[in-house]
């Protein structure tokens, strides 16, 4: 018999060729998806991303992610070389439901100065380095793009007047952007992953505010903005929980969402948004992918997402838990997770420490630090090995 293939990915075929019965091949061609395959009809992914071949290749079936850190204060030669790396990627995600579904220039622009006006001028200098094209426009507005999904786990550290909010991002490595900014577009700096050309998944600002996001676990997409512009958003214009709170309240977002807020005082919240209802605003200093209850079961059992969000509450709970033993506690399952050949991986947790101007972002055995302080341009190198595989 011949042995089990290194790649996960080739398991249901070697599975097949072994003789089964005809309705065991028809289960194994029905449930061997990866979880965003599986869920693709509903809710699709964002674009992969270009990179450059490894120095050195991974082993079969892994795969590898450089991570860089980049210094550009002000938007230049910088975001202009990765824009243009992203675009055809981002342009046919963008796209694929066809041009007409996306709304038009006016539309955009008139959105983006009702509900963000503090970024028209960012994004006009975006679009300049774009080559002032008109698709390219309307993408980097973020109004009404394409849904997508994310799979995250967060929580929010409030004790000893040291705060920290843990995320990790769980998600298919090649769609991640990877990229690390600190930028100053206006009068705060920040430092966060960015996502979407301009957008943030999580980030700090040195004003003492720190936000993550996850997925909501609706399958509603509707009018409003993409998430990650708003993450940046709050970060450029505020600077504690409850201006962010404020900001949120009036802000349109285009699919369910879940944010977690911390601010250096030790303030925390918990905001559900997204389109068909009021946003929501809790005392929860944690979260994952659904909105209170469960309203897609299919998505919540295949991510774990209420097993997930009762592993950080119980983290939070426990007395005898520090600050550093809470951090290290995401590089761990259940909130770690090794799925990558089924799409479901953790790629990177992220601690940020609001009152320390400072963010560390880990893997088991790796710490990389930036901070307002000493923000070095840097990459690092991570690989990421399905724990069955390497098992």
């Amino acid at each position: 018999m011949d042995e089990a293939p290194d790649d996960l990915r080739e398991l249901p075929e070697w599975v097949k060729s072994l003789g089964l019965p005809a309705a065991a091949v028809a289960a194994i061609d029905r449930y061997w998806k990866p979880v965003w395959e599986a869920l693709g009809d509903e809710l699709r992914l964002l674009p992969e991303h270009p990179r450059r071949a490894p120095a050195k290749a991974p082993p079969a079936g892994a795969e590898q992610l450089e991570f860089e850190a980049v210094e550009e204060l002000r938007p230049g030669p910088e975001w202009r070389a990765r824009f243009e790396a992203m675009w055809p990627a981002y342009r046919a995600w963008y796209l694929r439901d066809g041009g007409s579904e996306r709304p038009d220039l006016a539309s955009c622009r008139k959105a983006l100065e009702r509900h963000m006006p503090e970024l028209v001028r960012i994004h006009e200098r975006l679009v300049a380095l774009a080559g002032g094209d008109e698709l390219a426009a309307r993408l980097l507005s973020l109004y009404r793009p394409p849904g997508f999904v994310v799979g995250c786990s967060q929580g929010a550290w409030t004790r000893d007047d040291r705060p920290v909010l843990v995320r990790n991002y769980d998600y298919p490595v090649a769609r991640l952007e990877g990229i690390v900014y600190l930028t100053q577009w206006g009068e705060r700096r920040v430092i966060g992953m960015s996502d979407c050309l301009w957008g943030l998944l999580d980030g700090v600002n040195d004003a003492g505010l720190a936000i993550s996001l996850t997925f909501g676990g609706r399958r509603d997409v509707g009018d409003g903005f993409g998430i990650p512009l708003v993450v940046r958003y709050v970060l450029e214009t505020c600077d504690t929980v409850a201006q962010a709170r404020a900001a949120l309240a009036r802000i349109p977002v285009h699919a369910a969402q879940n944010l977690t807020l911390l601010d250096h005082s030790g303030e925390y919240l918990t905001a559900y948004v997204g389109p068909g209802r009021e946003p929501e605003f809790h005392s929860l200093a944690a979260t994952t992918n659904h909105q209170g209850k469960v309203e897609w079961p299919e998505y919540a059992q295949a991510i774990r997402t209420v097993e997930r969000e009762r592993c950080v509450l119980a983290l939070l709970d426990d007395a005898k838990m520090t600050r550093e033993r809470f951090v290290e506690s995401f590089l761990e399952p259940p909130l770690h997770n090794t799925g990558y050949a089924q799409g479901f991986g953790t790629i990177y947790t992220a601690a940020y420490f609001p009152t320390e101007g400072r963010v560390e972002y880990r893997w088991p055995g790796v710490l990389w630090e930036q901070s307002f302080d000493r923000f070095e341009q840097s990459s690092h190198t991570q690989l990421f090995q399905d724990e069955r595989r390497a098992a």
